[in-house]
């Protein structure tokens, strides 16, 4: 059976990893916010885009559609 020391020590190091994956977990949420945030940011401009090229599209003559 563990001594009191041995089991003091245990919570030590269990407390010490709790708050290591505290932090990492922040770090992981933060990230995954700013990922969230460039996804968005790419999703808009890509629609942009395409909004872009459909109004080109749209200016072309009805006869150029074959040559592309």
């Amino acid at each position: 059976m563990a001594t009191l020391q041995e089991l003091a020590d245990r919570i030590e190091r269990l407390l010490l990893r709790h708050d290591e994956l505290e932090r990492t977990n922040t770090l992981l949420e933060q990230k995954l916010a700013t990922i969230g945030s460039e996804r968005d940011s790419l999703k808009s401009r890509l629609g942009a885009a395409r909004a872009r090229i459909d109004a080109l599209l749209e200016r072309l003559p009805a006869g150029s559609e074959g040559n592309r």
